[in-house]
């Protein structure tokens, strides 16, 4: 039965000013619906220009069931082409990353193309003479993705004509992406040392909700925070900290520590928790990284840029930045109840090689499946995606810090408890969701 299928008024219905549904969570029919809708309609993170740097290179990945590569050009351009022979469908590359030289190569008919997409060369060429083979899109090459954006190397894409353009749909979300880029004396990042993946049995918007929510660190992350607690609490307070105990320890603090850091929320989705302070705030500097700094962007404004230390910052559906430490996690939903999480560092260009060592660091502490954090949230997620079967209350709350004025503004910055910023994505899912089927 199609119950939300060319039908907007069902989908909106899912998502009340201050509690949402949960077939948001369990319905596999809103869920291949998100595919071919929201995440069509939105700009999604695909990669960065770094994990391409020499002609040839590419990066490939399913973006919302779609296969798609991201190619560095030979005029040190990025073109993102589907992952699909124009001929029979074929995946021309089989690797999530590598080099293909100066053409593609479908391994089925030996087609070939240019690595802008152009054909090159078929086999049995006189064959097609006389037909519509140049007629029809089979012809034509390669497809390419219209709607590219490479954004200070960061690489975003959309499938559908539909929705915002790039600037107007992340607006001042984009900061979050030039604070981490301005962290260089060089103004450059690196993609280094890999992802660490996790595929988690529950859905994508969960995982999102938990990014912006503060409350849970006090209560999911007891039992971690009181380890650490219990092997440093008889050091003195002139005791330099190991880098692990320094990014562990504040995740003990009270819920008026995380109220008073702040939340702002932007139209479409994208938010900043943690608009005063955040448990990063803390991290000690190397006095040789901040003498660049202040070299590379004047004193005043490398300290602009040192202080501004967010808890998260998300540019929704798929990304969220911390930018210090420098890393990212991508949001890869691949089924209703199955969502991959990938989480990258980045080498800041210029920096000394402690700020690497910090964002592995942090990487694996807290989402590494054998951490000892992200275990945590992940029986959580998984209870959840299992819990909301239970009969007798189909919904979810959002209720707290509600306040009807929230409706009628785009951007807001409130206290860092308020699931304000959870409302807000939800806000946007319910926009993007219907926005090709009103069209």
């Amino acid at each position: 039965m199609n119950q939300y299928r060319g039908r907007p008024d069902a989908i909106r219905a899912l998502v009340e000013r201050d509690r949402v549904h949960r077939d948001l969570y369990l319905s596999e029919e809103v869920f291949a619906l998100e595919q071919e809708q929201f995440f069509a309609n939105t700009w999604n993170y695909l990669g960065h220009a770094s994990q391409v740097p020499h002609s040839g290179d590419y990066y490939a990945i399913d973006l919302a069931g779609r296969p798609v590569m991201m190619v560095r050009q030979s005029d040190g351009g990025i073109r993102v082409l589907y992952n699909r022979c124009a001929h029979k469908g074929a995946q021309l590359v089989s690797d999530t990353c590598g080099s293909t030289g100066k053409f593609f190569r479908c391994p089925y008919h030996a087609w070939t193309y240019k690595i802008d997409g152009s054909p090159l060369a078929i086999p049995l060429k006189k064959g097609y003479e006389g037909t519509r083979l140049h007629e029809c899109e089979s012809g034509k090459g390669l497809q390419a993705l219209r709607h590219l954006v490479v954004y200070r190397d960061f690489v975003f894409v959309k499938f559908s004509d539909h929705g915002p353009g790039f600037e107007e749909y992340f607006g001042e979300a984009l900061r979050a992406i030039d604070n981490m880029v301005d962290r260089s004396p060089t103004g450059q990042l690196r993609i280094e040392g890999g992802a660490m993946r996790n595929v988690i049995r529950c859905n994508w918007k969960m995982y999102f909700e938990n990014i912006n929510d503060t409350v849970h660190p006090v209560s999911t992350h007891e039992s971690a925070v009181r380890a650490a607690q219990s092997v440093w609490q008889d050091k003195p307070d002139s005791e330099p900290k190991p880098m692990a105990m320094e990014q562990i320890l504040p995740f003990g603090a009270a819920y008026d520590f995380y109220d008073g850091m702040g939340g702002r929320v932007y139209a479409n989705g994208h938010s900043l928790l943690g608009v005063h302070f955040s448990i990063h705030s803390g991290y000690s500097l190397p006095p040789d990284y901040e003498a660049a700094m202040n070299e590379a962007h004047g004193q005043a404004r490398a300290q602009e840029i040192l202080e501004r230390s967010p808890q998260n910052s998300v540019l929704f559906p798929s990304l969220a930045v911390k930018g210090s430490p420098q890393a990212i996690r991508v949001i890869r939903p691949l089924a209703a109840d199955r969502t991959l999480l990938e989480a990258w560092s980045f080498r800041v260009v210029g920096a000394p090689d402690l700020l690497f060592e910090r964002t592995q660091s942090y990487n694996r502490l807290v989402f590494s499946p054998m951490s000892v954090v992200a275990h945590d949230d992940v029986h959580l997620f998984e209870s959840m995606q299992r819990g909301l079967r239970a009969p007798g209350n189909e919904w979810v709350s959002l209720h707290r810090n509600f306040d009807p004025a929230e409706l009628e503004q785009d951007t807001i910055t409130t206290n860092g408890t308020n699931e304000l910023l959870m409302r807000n994505q939800f806000r946007a899912w319910s926009k993007f969701m219907t926005l090709g089927m009103e069209a």
